[in-house]
């Protein structure tokens, strides 16, 4: 090799390296929460609010009889759903919201078991999850059938590689029509997956990243709507599936 050929492959090995450690950094801070208000971890007179290294959990004040576990998007922080999680939990809900190892869902989707989560059989379980965290939400549905009450799948084209057509239990499917991360042809071609009377919820002008509150996606389209309205629109869905 020579001289040449030696210095121009050094030079473009240490351009891909730092190509890729600056493409590292970019996903990082853009799946970083990003406009969640402080006090939305604080306590009040509906909801209490306790962080500990598995899980924000918000907590009615009143008696209740739901719980919702949800789980985060890949890569996502879990701090980007806390607004959604709250609003929910304000309805009389009580809300898990899970933090993944190394922000994968894929990682950490059995935590709930682990974690005894379902352990007052009184209760009414519910799960959902936001993209990789709905499809991880499905796979723990197909490997404890008899644990979870309801199931709500946000942003996803799962389940893709496993079928829940046979499950019994009630399943909401919310998607946007401009998302680009799981676009609206990719979400209905795999609907033979879910139960017959699974309930689909097109958010017209919704995208895949303002289901959470951080930035821009990779693969993703931008909303026709404001992230408050994606937002408000999928608490609606989300409270009239469970009952609210």
């Amino acid at each position: 090799m020579t001289r040449k050929k030696w210095r121009f492959k050094k030079i473009a090995k240490t351009i891909w390296v730092a190509g890729g450690i600056i493409f590292t950094f970019w996903i990082f801070y853009s799946y970083q929460s990003h406009g969640v208000d402080k006090s939305l971890l604080q306590n009040n007179g509906l909801v209490s609010v306790e962080k500990t290294a598995d899980f924000y959990v918000f907590t009615p004040q009143r008696k209740f009889k739901d719980v919702f576990i949800f789980f985060p998007g890949a890569m996502v922080e879990p701090q980007a759903y806390i607004p959604l999680c709250r609003k929910i939990a304000e309805n009389n809900i009580k809300v898990y919201l899970i933090k993944m190892p190394w922000r994968l869902a894929s990682k950490g989707y059995k935590k709930p078991k682990e974690l005894k989560l379902f352990k007052d059989t009184s209760k009414t379980y519910i799960l959902a999850g936001h993209s990789q965290g709905a499809k991880m939400g499905a796979q723990f549905v197909y490997e404890n059938r008899n644990l979870i009450d309801k199931l709500i799948l946000i942003g996803t084209t799962h389940p893709r590689d496993i079928s829940l057509a046979d499950i019994k239990i009630p399943v909401l499917k919310i998607y946007g029509s401009k998302d680009g991360v799981a676009d609206e042809n990719s979400v209905l071609s795999n609907k033979s997956k879910l139960p017959e009377m699974t309930k689909f919820v097109r958010i017209g002008g919704a995208n895949h990243a303002q289901f959470g509150y951080y930035g821009f996606q990779l693969g993703d389209n931008k909303a026709d709507i404001s992230r408050e309205q994606q937002q408000a629109e999928t608490l609606t869905s989300i409270l009239e599936f469970i009952g609210k």
